[in-house]
């Protein structure tokens, strides 16, 4: 690998910068000064250090934040914190961002990564992979006759529907939803045209893979890997049962 390639990839420069520190002679390969961005190495078989200290090509990452409210779901944000303004240092990556959106005034789980491919897999329509909110009412609307009407897929307005969902009362004006989409403030619409505002939501689970509860807002860990399987299974929702109705 080219070592201006392995020191931006490695140390999350950029190219440019790469070759800066390059022509400075901080950039050795064995023990021997390197100044050549064309120069290349093989970062598993060979030692590269610069400043000293050992350059070796990291993976992507994958974390879970539990973001809280007024942080918004962005790279960058003029206005308000972002959710890449929580992650601790050790953790950030050039290129990392959300891996889908939760709105300002949400809270709960949220997935960033610095994986192109990965974001797809768990956003594309097709995955309908399920995500579950757990919802606060200002009306007691949340009951049998509601989840009918989620299951058949709500009218979310402007002649709008939803794919069908699930709704699980907890208390009259607290409850479950999952859905399999991802339309604009889809939850939050099929309550408002059902009779109530939604005051407040928490996503709690993606995929097979819940919030971990000892994540307090705000704060970021990395997912395990037993944790990226179970995210991109259904376990944690009958989303072959809600889907095949809309068939």
């Amino acid at each position: 690998m080219r070592l201006d390639k392995l020191l931006a990839e490695g140390l999350g420069l950029s190219r440019a910068d790469a070759k800066r520190l390059l022509a400075s002679g901080a950039v050795t390969v064995e023990g021997t000064p390197v100044r050549s961005a064309a120069e290349k190495a093989d970062p598993e078989a060979q030692r590269v250090c610069a400043n000293g200290r050992r350059v070796e090509l990291r993976g992507n990452v994958f974390l879970m934040m539990n973001k809280p409210l007024g942080v918004v779901s962005a790279t960058r944000d003029a206005a308000a914190r972002t959710a890449l303004d929580l992650v601790p240092e050790p953790l950030r990556r050039k290129g990392l961002f959300p891996a889908g959106r939760l709105d300002k005034y949400s809270e709960g789980m949220l997935l960033l990564t610095d994986d192109g491919d990965f974001a797809h897999r768990l956003l594309s329509p097709r995955s309908r992979l399920p995500k579950v909110y757990e919802v606060w009412l200002d009306a007691p609307v949340a009951d049998a006759a509601l989840a009918e009407v989620f299951r058949a897929g709500a009218y979310l307005g402007g002649g709008e529907s939803a794919s069908p969902a699930i709704l699980e009362p907890i208390a009259p004006d607290h409850a479950r939803v999952t859905i399999f989409e991802g339309i604009y403030h889809e939850v939050r619409r099929m309550f408002d045209q059902n009779g109530a505002h939604v005051t407040r939501l928490v996503r709690v689970q993606i995929g097979g893979l819940p919030l971990d509860p000892a994540l307090a807002p705000g704060q970021v860990r990395e997912l395990t890997q037993e944790e990226l399987r179970l995210l991109l299974t259904e376990e944690g929702g009958d989303a072959n049962a809600c889907g095949d109705e809309r068939l």
